[in-house]
């Protein structure tokens, strides 16, 4: 796909300035993320004579020889229904499911994920089943010659994207109201989430962001890594940085220091807090003051809890009051407790080590509850306090050896950012590059 320039006012600056500063910064981008990439990965984008040909192939099938129909997989249904349904033996289907087990076992197969049904013709039983779990891959369950299962990428190709914008109201909100990728805003969380406090966001924040979309057919199918970002508030202005080699990886501000700290403000994304930690609060159900000594995120049912720092869960059971819930020892010093959950996530049990930002439960309404949230509990040597006024130790910072080496691709990304001037209305898409 093609780079375009972003559009920037150019204030205090010339029309000349700007071009060539951002010429030479989109090239080095590119140089750096963009052409690798499309060397590896998005080959089919170099059109050939074949391409009439290449267009009468689906998932590896040339549909003058085969039929393909296309289905939704729809709540109870199961894989060897759907084949025995279409001419397939219970003992090619046993064969099918052995031979997937290791590979995409067709457990895996969840409701309103797409199919098809593969047929040499149109009334003739089923050859093959393919499976789309996501935009970039699809597995062949293949029932031709001999039974077969695969999953093949699908090509893409990535390119840089920026986004800037301005809070008017709230965060969320503006999200919401601009049809914008909630994916980048995980992103955007994970890279500043030490640095800014997202829950209490005002009017006048601006923020910046480069970031990679892949792409097939010339549609956007997914997000890929946020390159660099910057948050600018009443307390200052904050950048962040991707950083990878064989040695780091993850997201440093200007210094090389790291921006994730070792404990998350949040257990839960895109939430809000629907009661604070409160030591005189008024109890919802029994209608009486009751110490709140904890802090509760509202998400809806299902919504993904993750551990907020490296830890060994301690508990995972049910209480009345409490619901199911799951406590983790982080440290001598730290524990935190996770309450309400709908449900454990596979394999939390007491004495399972989990990293920060795993999946530990799923938000619910368990216990004394009056609708799906997550009551977030947080201890300090064996004392509840209120996490949000903790000052958490930051994590290890980088060896000094690995400065120079970051200090160049922190200009590069640093360079690109100052030219992207935020918008006036709340997070609008900036441009493509």
């Amino acid at each position: 796909m093609s780079q375009n320039s972003p559009k920037t006012k150019g204030k205090r600056r010339s029309a000349v300035d700007i071009i060539a500063a951002l010429t030479v910064t989109s090239l080095l981008i590119a140089s750096y993320y963009f052409i690798p990439k499309l060397a590896s990965e998005s080959e089919a984008t170099t059109y050939t004579e074949e391409e009439s040909v290449e267009s009468l192939v689906k998932f590896g099938f040339n549909t003058e020889n085969y039929v393909l129909e296309a289905y939704e997989m729809g709540k109870n249904q199961f894989v060897g229904d759907i084949l025995y349904k279409n001419g397939i033996s219970y003992t090619d289907i046993a064969a099918l499911e052995n031979e997937a087990t290791d590979i995409y076992n067709v457990r895996k197969i969840r409701a309103g994920k797409n199919y098809h049904i593969v047929r040499k013709d149109s009334c003739g039983p089923a050859c093959a089943l393919v499976y789309v779990p996501d935009p970039l891959r699809y597995v062949v369950y293949d029932l031709r010659d001999s039974v077969e299962v695969k999953i093949n990428e699908r090509e893409f190709v990535t390119c840089i994207e920026t986004a800037s914008g301005r809070v008017e109201s709230s965060l969320w909100g503006a999200m919401t109201a601009q049809n914008l990728d909630f994916g980048l805003v995980d992103l955007m969380e994970d890279a500043l989430a030490s640095s800014v406090d997202f829950y209490r966001t005002q009017y006048g924040d601006e923020f910046k962001l480069i970031y990679e979309r892949k792409y097939i057919d010339d549609k956007p199918v997914s997000l890929g890594r946020l390159l660099g970002a910057y948050y600018k508030n009443e307390y200052g202005e904050y950048y962040s940085i991707l950083y990878e080699n064989d040695k780091f990886e993850g997201y440093y501000d200007g210094e090389g220091r790291p921006t994730q700290k070792a404990f998350l403000r949040s257990p839960v994304r895109f939430s809000r807090i629907s009661s604070k930690f409160n030591r005189r609060r008024f109890h919802p159900i029994k209608k009486r003051r009751i110490p709140h000594l904890g802090t509760d995120y509202a998400a809806p049912r299902g919504t993904p809890i993750r551990a907020v720092a490296d830890g060994v869960i301690t508990k995972a059971t049910y209480a009345r009051n409490n619901g199911k819930y799951v406590k983790m020892r982080h440290d001598r010093t730290y524990e935190t407790q996770y309450l309400h959950m709908n449900k454990f996530a596979a394999g939390i049990r007491p004495g399972v080590k989990v990293k920060q930002g795993q999946t530990i439960g799923y938000v619910g309404s368990t216990g004394l509850a009056t609708g799906p949230h997550v009551c977030f509990r947080f201890w300090k040597n064996k004392k509840q306090i209120n996490h949000l006024r903790e000052n958490f130790p930051p994590a290890d910072p980088m060896d000094e050896a690995e400065l120079p080496a970051f200090y160049k691709q922190r200009d590069m990304i640093k360079s690109f950012l100052d030219l992207v001037e935020p918008v006036d209305k709340e997070l609008i898409v900036d441009n493509t590059l």
